[in-house]
């Protein structure tokens, strides 16, 4: 008995995917592919100039940099030497001092600005600008225009105020006692304006009726301020909270052209120190383990003001 030849099984080819799955994901390739491409210069340049320098600064971070000789491994050396030499530790809390300072004066100053600029009058928009002016001009302008205000004289421009007052003449940028909080105000005058601007937008959005009712409920100014408005403004605080705490925190070019971390180290900052060691000792690992602390910081604050807004959020 002859069995016929079986033929051989046909490999069976995968199932190609629906008309409409291959037509949504054409569709979302025609839409999204535009928009990388306008991107893909400036996502270029940041990952040469941003991302591949923090990449290269962690792994200095771990190494004794030595140029032409090659770099030596060194372990969390230059961590322990950042958390315990006497110069970090104390710009750390200069750097603490100055960000907590800056970021509640400029709030609290910002805000009062809104509430005192809110309105639709005609003439407003003048005296706004006018107040935000200090956020776009260019720091070294600002540091010069200070310096000039501080000049640590009796007949010197603020000194001569203080004079009205019977208060004596200050040396200002020229003392260890007063420097740091010299350039605080430097930080807060010039963050206030564009924390301003954001409490506005957040006061435009907030509902005219909550106030009405709370007028008729007999509620008067101070207590619609804390029961209508601060509420409301909860989502914007949390943005400037976050923003101004990261600007005080990085604090660099106020201190380096009013004070470069003088007199006697009392306004040194960690952003300072990172820049003197790298640039004028040439300590590449030390400066890199500064730089990253100061990263992971930051990355930690913003981390928890997102969780904290989540929790407190509503559900």
């Amino acid at each position: 008995m002859t069995m016929a030849p079986v033929a051989p099984a046909r490999a069976v080819p995968p199932p190609s995917p629906p008309p409409a799955r291959r037509s949504r994901l054409r569709l979302a390739l025609r839409r999204h592919l535009p928009a990388w491409l306008f991107l893909a210069p400036a996502l270029l340049l940041f990952a040469v100039f941003k991302f591949v320098p923090m990449v290269r600064a962690v792994q200095m971070s771990f190494h004794e940099v030595r140029p032409y000789l090659g770099d030596r491994f060194v372990g969390l050396a230059n961590y322990r030497e950042v958390l315990t030499e006497a110069s970090f530790t104390s710009a750390i809390g200069h750097t603490v001092v100055l960000a907590l300072g800056q970021t509640l004066g400029s709030l609290v100053l910002g805000f009062v600005l809104a509430l005192l600029l809110e309105g639709s009058s005609r003439g407003l928009w003048f005296v706004r600008t006018a107040v935000f002016l200090p956020t776009v001009a260019a720091m070294a302008v600002v540091a010069e225009l200070w310096r000039i205000l501080y000049y640590p004289v009796p007949d010197g421009a603020i000194n001569s105020v203080l004079s009205w007052f019977g208060a004596g003449p200050s040396p200002f940028l020229n003392s260890a006692d007063s420097a740091l909080w010299s350039v605080m105000c430097v930080g807060i005058w010039r963050g206030a304006p564009y924390d301003m601007m954001i409490f506005l937008a957040g006061l435009a959005g907030v509902d005219r009726a909550l106030y009405e009712a709370a007028a008729a409920d007999g509620a008067g100014v101070l207590r619609r301020l804390w029961h209508v408005t601060l509420p409301a403004l909860r989502p914007v605080l949390t943005i400037l909270l976050t923003l101004a705490a990261i600007r005080g925190l990085r604090v660099f070019t106020e201190i380096f052209l009013l004070t470069n971390g003088g007199p006697n180290g009392s306004t040194e900052v960690v952003m300072t120190l990172v820049y003197k060691l790298g640039l004028e000792r040439n300590e590449l690992g030390i400066a890199s383990a500064g730089s990253v602390l100061l990263l992971l910081a930051t990355v930690v604050l913003t981390v928890a003001v997102r969780a904290s807004r989540r929790r407190g959020a509503p559900r």
